[in-house]
């Protein structure tokens, strides 16, 4: 029975010498064999050949950074919801109970950012 085990850890710890040998042998021969020629040109702004209008720095309104960052958490949510839906009928009522406390957390999340008016757009 321990050499299952030990043969389980041989396993994991090949997968995460391979998992960080092979990018970074990758990047590094990348470097060796590459040519090596620095220009001026290449720390330019490129716009698909056309030449850029303005600088390369745009500053985006922090609202949209909320917006994403709700869609990203009921996204995440829905992703949740799917598994349990699938399963629901064999996990029964402590089940039913946690992701009804999970929706609830969220949506008491929700309705705090709404009534401080962080979804308002001004």
């Amino acid at each position: 029975m321990a050499e299952l085990y030990s043969n389980n850890y041989l396993i994991v710890a090949i997968f995460l010498f391979l998992g960080l040998a092979l990018p970074v042998g990758a990047l590094t021969a990348g470097r060796f064999l590459r040519p090596h020629n620095p220009h001026d040109a290449k720390r330019t702004t490129y716009e698909s050949g056309i030449d850029p209008i303005g600088g390369s720095w745009v500053q985006f309104n922090v609202k949209y950074y909320m917006y994403a960052l709700l869609f990203v958490v009921f996204d995440v949510e829905t992703i949740f919801l799917y598994p349990w839906a699938v399963a629901y009928e064999h996990l029964g009522l402590f089940a039913l109970v946690e992701m009804l406390i999970f929706v609830v957390l969220l949506l008491i999340g929700l309705i705090y950012a709404w009534k401080k008016k962080v979804l308002e757009w001004n």
